[in-house]
């Protein structure tokens, strides 16, 4: 079982009502929109151990970051685990053929995944502080307007 709950509050009542609220300065999603198949992504933090775990408890950021573009099977995972608690029953297949289609009709490619669907995903998620997901999606923006 995952986190340290237990230990935290051993022996002490946590009163809910005294929960700080705080101001989401995210966007809520990323949005991948291939035809007329629109997906939200975003990874919660069960779905980001559950990936980790799948990949010998690795990092998410590691995965992403080491050198080059990950494999696409890790990003198609990402990407599966990023929506599923949006779409209902979403198998790593269904992503597979929505990457064909995107690829085959939009001209989408490894890198433009990796660069306009994996890296805004893990923005929204909490992977980066809010400044450095600002620069990456500056970033991003500035590399779309050069193709």
């Amino acid at each position: 079982m995952g986190g340290i709950d237990e230990e935290m509050n051993e022996g002490k009542t946590v009163e809910k009502d005294k929960m700080v609220s705080i101001t989401k300065k995210r966007q809520p999603f990323h949005y991948w929109k291939v035809g007329d198949t629109e997906l939200k992504l975003k990874l919660k933090a069960g779905m980001i151990e559950k990936v980790e775990r799948k990949y010998g408890n690795t990092n998410i950021l590691t995965l992403v970051t080491s050198g080059d573009i990950p494999s696409l099977s890790v990003m198609l995972t990402i990407i599966q685990a990023a929506a599923l608690p949006w779409t209902h029953g979403l198998s790593y297949e269904d992503v597979q053929a929505l990457y064909d289609r995107w690829a085959d009709s939009e001209g989408g490619s490894q890198m433009d995944l990796y660069q306009n669907v994996l890296m805004p995903t893990l923005a929204v998620s909490g992977f980066f502080t809010q400044k450095q997901a600002e620069s990456i999606m500056t970033k991003i923006e500035e590399a779309q307007e050069m193709e």
